[in-house]
C-alpha cells in the first residue's frame, strides 16, 4: 500500500511524468498507468487516498477480495508444530489434513506462510525442528545443590544432571556426587530407564567426562561413553565448543530446573544424597506435568506419550555396567598391569598393546578388539594371576614342580630319597630354592638307577650330606654299595657348627 500512496503522491501532488515516477519507485510504467487509472475511476483525490486505512485502500483497489482470507478457517499452528516432530510428518501432509477438515481453508503458500510468520513470534530455540525420539541433550546446572552432615554441619556440593528429549521437551532430572566418569555415566544410565527408551543420539557438552580431546570438527570421545552408547544401541554427537546453541534444548532445561527445582529447595536441608535425589525426582515429575503455555497447554509428559515414547529405541535387557578402559604393553614376563595388580596374558603377546576393561567384578584384556584373557578382578597389589596356558612349555614344566609334588615322586623311589628331598627344601629360605637339587636327584636316578640312588640318599641322609652334589660324589665313588656306619656313638656337632659339609670321621672309613 506504500506505493500506491506513493504514486499518487507524485503525480497528484508533484505532476510527475511516469517515467520519472517508475524509475523514483523502481517500477513499471504499467503499473503507474493501472494506480492512476483506477484513482481516476474511483474519483480519489490525495487528500482522500492519506485518510484511507490501508485495508480501506487495499479493497478500493483490489476488491473484497483481498480482506477475505481472514474469514478463512485458521490452522491450529501451535498443533502444526508439534505434529511436524513427528517422523516424516511434512507441512504438506498437513496441509492435506487440513484442507480436509476446512475445505474453503488456506491454499498451501498461505498456509506455509502463516505457519513462518507464527514461528518467528517463537523463541529463537523453537526454529530447530526435533524429530521424535531422534536426540536427548545432556548437561550439567552451573548453579549447584548441597548436602549437609547434621552432626558436624559440614556442607558439600553436588550436581543436577539434566537431560531433556528434544521434540517432547520430556526432562529428566538427577543429583550426582560429581561430575566425573562414573557419576556420569550412572546418570546416563537413570535418565535412559526413566524415559523407558533409548534416542537415536546423545548431545553432550564436551565436559572431560565425555570428551578426551576437544575439537570443533572430530572430538574424541571418551572410551567408556563410548562403550555405554554401543551397548545401548545410539550415538554420541557432542555440541561444538563454545556453541551453546548446538544444545539449546538442555541450555534452556537446566534454566528451567533451576527455577522449578533449585528454588524450591533453597531452604530445604538434606543429610544424604538418596534423600536429595528423591526429592529432585518428585520436583521433575511435577515439571513434566507443568502445562507448556507456547503449546497450548499441553504437558511434556502428555506430548511425550503422544508423539515420542513409540520412537524411542527400546533399552536392552541388561543395564549398562560402568567399566574402566587402559591402554598398556605386554610386559616380558607375559603380564599386564591394571590398578596395582598383574594379570596374564598369551606369550605370544609380549611386546604388543593391549586394552584392559575392567568392572568392579571382572577384568578384560582385548587385542585387536578380541578378547585374549578374562578374570575375577583382584584388589591384591602386586600380586599376580597367571593362566597356565598364558605360560611358554618351558615356563609350564617348570611351574609343575611343588613342594609336595617333588617329595611325593622321590617317594617312589624309596623313603630316603623322600626324606633326603623333604630335607633339602627345608634348609633353604624358600622352597623353590631347592627345587634343582631335588630335580638333580631325578636325573641321578636315571643314571645309576634307583636302586642306587635310594642307597645313596639313606648314606647322605646318616652324614646329612643334604646336597645334589654329596649324593652324586657318593654315587660316583661307589659308596652307596658300602655298609652305612655307625654314628649312634659319635659325638654330635654343635648346632652352632652343624653343616652338610661336616660328616665325621667314620664317613671315610
Amino acid at each position: 500500500m506504500r506505493k500506491i500512496r506513493e504514486i499518487l503522491r507524485q503525480k497528484l501532488a508533484l505532476h510527475r511524468s511516469h517515467r520519472d515516477v517508475a524509475t523514483s519507485l523502481d517500477v513499471g510504467l504499467g503499473t503507474i498507468t493501472k494506480v492512476v487509472g483506477e484513482a481516476r475511476r474511483l474519483g480519489l483525490t490525495l487528500e482522500a487516498v492519506q485518510e484511507m486505512s490501508d485495508e480501506a485502500l487495499e479493497e478500493a483497489f483490489y476488491g473484497a477480495s483481498a480482506a477475505a482470507p481472514s474469514a478463512r478457517p485458521q490452522p491450529d499452528l501451535p498443533a502444526i508444530h508439534v505434529e511436524r516432530r513427528r517422523p516424516g510428518v511434512t507441512l504438506a501432509l498437513l496441509h492435506e489434513e487440513y484442507l480436509a477438515a476446512h475445505p474453503n481453508g488456506y491454499r498451501y503458500t498461505q498456509f506455509c506462510e502463516l505457519y513462518r510468520q507464527w514461528l518467528k513470534k517463537r523463541q529463537l530455540t523453537m526454529r530447530i525442528d526435533h524429530v521424535a525420539g531422534d536426540k536427548a541433550f545432556v548437561d550439567y546446572s552451573g548453579d549447584r545443590l548441597r548436602i549437609v552432615d547434621r552432626e558436624t554441619g559440614e556442607s558439600r556440593p553436588v550436581e543436577l544432571f539434566v537431560g531433556v528429549l528434544g521434540a517432547s521437551n520430556y526432562t529428566f532430572v538427577d543429583v550426582t556426587m560429581s561430575q566425573n566418569g562414573a557419576d556420569f555415566i550412572a546418570a546416563h544410565v537413570r535418565m535412559l530407564d526413566y524415559f523407558g527408551g533409548v534416542p537415536r543420539a546423545l548431545v553432550p557438552d564436551q565436559l572431560k567426562a565425555a570428551v578426551t580431546r576437544s575439537c570443533w570438527y572430530d572430538p574424541k570421545i571418551q572410551r567408556t561413553y563410548e562403550t555405554m552408547a554401543e551397548h545401548y544401541g545410539t550415538a554420541v554427537m557432542p555440541a561444538r565448543p563454545r556453541r551453546p546453541r548446538d544444545k539449546a534444548k538442555a541450555e534452556v532445561a537446566v534454566q528451567i530446573a533451576q527455577r522449578w527445582i533449585l528454588a524450591r529447595l533453597r531452604d530445604e536441608t538434606f543429610d544424604s544424597l538418596d534423600e536429595l535425589r528423591a526429592r529432585v525426582a518428585d520436583l521433575g515429575d511435577d515439571l513434566n506435568n507443568r502445562p507448556m503455555k507456547k503449546l497450548g497447554g499441553v504437558t511434556r509428559r502428555q506430548l511425550f506419550e503422544r508423539i515420542e515414547r513409540a520412537q524411542l529405541q527400546p533399552l536392552p535387557r541388561e543395564r549398562f555396567t560402568y567399566c574402566e578402559w587402559k591402554t598398556c604393553r605386554v610386559n616380558i614376563d607375559y603380564h599386564v598391569e591394571v590398578d596395582a595388580h598383574f594379570y596374564s596374558v598369551p606369550h605370544e603377546l609380549v611386546g604388543e598393546l593391549v586394552e584392559a576393561r575392567s568392572t568392579t567384578s571382572t577384568v578384560e584384556i582385548l587385542h585387536r578388539g578380541k578378547r585374549v584373557a578374562s578374570y575375577a578382578r583382584s584388589y591384591d597389589r602386586g600380586k599376580h594371576t597367571t593362566t597356565r596356558e598364558h605360560m611358554p612349555l618351558a615356563h609350564q614344566k617348570h611351574v609343575e614342580w611343588t613342594p609336595s609334588r617333588i617329595i611325593e615322586w622321590a617317594r617312589q623311589t624309596g623313603s630316603k630319597t623322600a626324606e633326603l628331598a623333604e630335607a633339602i627344601m627345608k634348609e633353604r629360605r624358600h622352597p623353590e630354592q631347592g627345587y634343582r637339587s631335588c630335580l638333580g636327584l631325578l636325573r641321578l636316578g636315571k643314571t645309576y638307577g634307583a636302586d642306587r640312588l635310594e642307597a645313596a640318599c639313606a648314606r647322605a641322609v646318616v652324614v646329612r650330606a643334604r646336597s645334589y652334589r654329596n649324593v652324586k660324589s657318593i654315587l660316583e665313588k661307589g659308596l652307596d654299595r658300602v655298609p652305612l656306619p655307625d654314628l649312634s656313638d659319635e659325638p654330635q656337632p654343635h648346632q652352632d657348627e652343624a653343616h652338610e659339609n661336616i660328616r665325621g670321621p667314620r664317613y671315610y672309613n
